[in-house]
């Protein structure tokens, strides 16, 4: 009788944690949902932007001129943050890791790729970097953060 209630336990159990993992997804997840709705983050986000990426990426989030044609040493410039950009054509996991672990970190440290743009590990916590994420969506249009919404329901689907 004994083992029938520990094994009907034991089976409760996983049967919640796994119920729990189609819920909530996987660890983390949560942590890098941009919140750009959120002021007091919103905030913090537009200073962290303001000492960090700025100087690349444009006080107005306008990225660097001619951003798409790589320079003589063969990166491309800082492409801009706003709604004329790529950014929002990715979802908040990509932005958060390219930010974080660099581009190396996306394509799997595809040396053949040069770019300009820093990982931020150790630099800025991860509360930081989706700070400056979120600040950089409370910017975008309306069409444009709605747009953004579809591709993270789409990334979370697969």
């Amino acid at each position: 009788m004994r083992r029938w209630i520990a094994a009907s336990v034991g089976l409760a159990c996983a049967a919640g944690l796994a119920a729990a993992a189609m819920t909530f997804g996987r660890p983390g997840a949560e942590a890098m949902r941009l919140r750009p709705n959120d002021q007091e983050e919103v905030a913090l986000g537009r200073s962290i932007y303001a000492e960090a990426c700025a100087a690349c990426h444009g006080v107005q989030l306008q990225g660097q001129p001619d951003w798409q044609t790589p320079g003589p040493d063969g990166t491309l410039p800082a492409p801009p943050h706003d709604e004329t950009g790529h950014t929002w054509h990715h979802p908040d996991k990509m932005l958060f890791t390219l930010t974080r672990d660099g581009l190396g970190a996306l394509l799997g440290d595809d040396s053949s790729y040069i770019s300009g743009m820093p990982a931020f590990a150790g630099q800025l916590t991860d509360a930081e970097i989706r700070a400056t994420l979120s600040y950089i969506k409370s910017t975008w249009p309306d069409d444009i953060r709605a747009r953004h919404d579809q591709i993270n329901a789409q990334a979370a689907a697969r």
